[in-house]
């Protein structure tokens, strides 16, 4: 009798001990500024019930954040999809009451938000990308080479990409937004980003594969990214990444190597995901033995919780 007592004694302990556990995962999410997420080239927000940013915003709400997801034009120039996500910026804190955003891009998305946080950086709070195209990507250099300005090549090509940017755009409900995939390939041209890292250089690293400053103009900046591009054999999208990161003879996401992709604080650039791993695609198929991605950015929510973000 007196054992039985003894173990319900100890596991009327370990329930209490654990219960302040998990109390504490309230709020684990909750910064003190709104989440904006950015997507990158051929992005959207919503688009035939599939999010962009697969099961990402509902993990970081059930925790306290407040969440939003932009919509920029899936194919342009970075001003240009800057200029938007400003507009929808100041609209966001128009609702919230709050003073700033955090914002978290994508690939493109990422230059996206560091336009925004460069032309107005008393409305942004910290800069975040995710695999994002910060010195340029060698496969935009490689099109860009095979397609020359006013070609036959580049015409056909940029008809073909227009034609898919405006599906993605009728599909999740923003048809208004204009469209230029030339545009927006010059934008993540190695030469193109070395012209925007001039005019915004937030965050930028002034070595090859370095950190850039933590805090320009009283923004945060971090990064973090992949360094694999065949992570689960039963992914369809591996394959075609897995070609296109031979490209790059450095270790990459696929289309982003890890030193392009590095901006102020440097989470980690050699996770083992591919550039849609990185937002959970296709369909939360990953590396099994990686973090989910999904838990990435719950911990970069609270990272910014704890910086007073």
């Amino acid at each position: 009798m007196n054992r039985i007592v003894t173990l319900l004694a100890g596991l009327g302990l370990a329930c209490a001990l654990a219960m302040p556990a998990q109390a504490s995962s309230t709020g684990y999410t909750q910064t003190k500024y709104p989440i904006v997420l950015v997507h990158g080239l051929f992005g959207f927000d919503r688009a035939m019930g599939v999010d962009y940013w697969y099961r990402i915003p509902a993990e970081l709400q059930k925790d306290g954040a407040k969440v939003y997801v932009a919509q920029v034009s899936a194919t342009n120039s970075t001003e240009m999809r800057g200029e938007q996500l400003l507009t929808q910026v100041k609209q966001i804190l128009a609702i919230t009451g709050a003073g700033k955003v955090n914002l978290i891009g994508h690939s493109h998305g990422g230059p996206t938000a560091r336009y925004v946080s460069g032309v107005a950086p008393d409305l942004v709070a910290s800069v975040t990308t995710v695999g994002g195209v910060n010195k340029g990507s060698k496969v935009a250099d490689m099109v860009r080479g095979a397609l020359p300005p006013g070609s036959v090549s580049e015409t056909i090509v940029a008809g073909v990409a227009k034609g898919l940017a405006g599906l993605i755009s009728l599909v999740s409900g923003s048809n208004d937004l204009p469209q230029d995939p030339v545009q927006a390939l010059e934008a993540l041209t190695t030469q193109k980003l070395a012209d925007f890292n001039r005019r915004f250089p937030g965050g930028v690293p002034t070595s090859a594969c370095g950190e850039g400053a933590y805090i320009h103009n009283g923004v945060r900046f971090y990064s973090w990214s992949g360094a694999s591009v065949v992570t689960n054999i039963v992914d369809p999208g591996d394959g075609m990444l897995g070609l296109i990161g031979l490209l790059h003879g450095s270790p990459n996401d696929g289309l982003v190597t890890s030193c392009s992709s590095r901006l102020g604080q440097v989470i980690r650039d050699d996770y083992r995901m591919n550039h849609v791993d990185e937002i959970n695609h296709f369909f939360a198929i990953v590396h099994l033995f990686e973090t989910d991605p999904v838990t990435l950015y719950r911990q970069h929510a609270n990272r910014l919780k704890n910086a007073g973000l």
